[in-house]
Formats: structure tokens, sequence, C-alpha cells
């Protein structure tokens, strides 16, 4: 895979929003392709359908913890740590980026310096931060199948 960071720019450019750019990174480690569940992931773009709230690096994160910790099918059951990862991650973005940036909806963080990062267009720093914070939560747990380790 090419540099996480060029990979963000591209599809940024491409046109995805915050939460379908985690889940296709996540799908891409996987080598895996799910157009399906890409689509889905554009009702969190923009902050929750275009709505300026949560932004969908929290809520995208949240999706990808739960495409590598979560219950797939009656079967399956969602890792035991999977609700405290997603606290982590609350916690994390709230504290981090929120405070950083006056809070954690799309119209507070879309003006905030934090969103670039050097050469990296509007938000793409933050989803940058965003992948390598779920990265970190899921090798913690043991987690991610393999990929973020």
């Amino acid at each position: 895979m090419v540099d996480v960071a060029t990979r963000i720019r591209e599809l940024y450019r491409e046109g995805f929003g915050c939460s379908q750019i985690l889940i296709l990174l996540g799908l891409e480690a996987r080598g895996r392709c799910d157009p399906d569940l890409v689509r889905s992931m554009s009702g969190l773009a923009g902050g929750v359908g275009s709505s300026g709230h949560l932004c969908g690096v929290l809520t995208g994160g949240a999706c990808l913890l739960g495409f590598y910790a979560g219950k797939g099918d009656r079967r399956e059951r969602e890792h035991d740590r999977f609700f405290l990862m997603l606290d982590e991650l609350v916690e994390w973005f709230e504290k981090d980026i929120g405070l950083r940036c006056g809070g954690v909806n799309c119209t507070e963080i879309a003006d905030c310096s934090l969103a670039e990062a050097g050469p990296l267009p509007r938000c793409c720093g933050i989803i940058l931060t965003g992948w390598e914070k779920v990265g970190e939560i899921l090798r913690k747990n043991g987690a991610g199948s393999g990929v973020f380790r």
C-alpha cells in the first residue's frame, strides 16, 4: 500500500468523505473491496448527512473499530474489549481534537489548523491522526487481524 498520507490525499481528491476514507483504508489494508460498505459510510460524511454535526473521523473511526472488532454475524461475538475501544476513541477525540478545535462537529473542526497537516488538504490531517489512533487502539487490545501490528 502506498504511504497512508498520500492515499488519504488521493481519496480526498476523488471526493470521498472522512468516514469513507477511513473505511476504504481499512478495506485496502485487508485486500478487500466493498462498494456497498463505502457507500453506506457516505451517510456520515460532512458530519452525519452533511449536517455539520459529529465529525466523520470520529463516527468513521468508530465504524472502523467495528469493522475489525465488532460482531459480523449471528455466530460471532464482538471483541471482548470492543466497547472499551470505542470509549477510548471518543475520549481521545473529545480531548485531543475537540479541545484543540473548539468542538467535535465538522463545523467546528473544518477551520481548525489541525485539519491541515503539511501538504495534506483540509481535514486530511485529522483523518490521518484518526487512522493512526484506531490502529493504536486495535494493537493495544490485540485486535485488527494483524493489519495494524
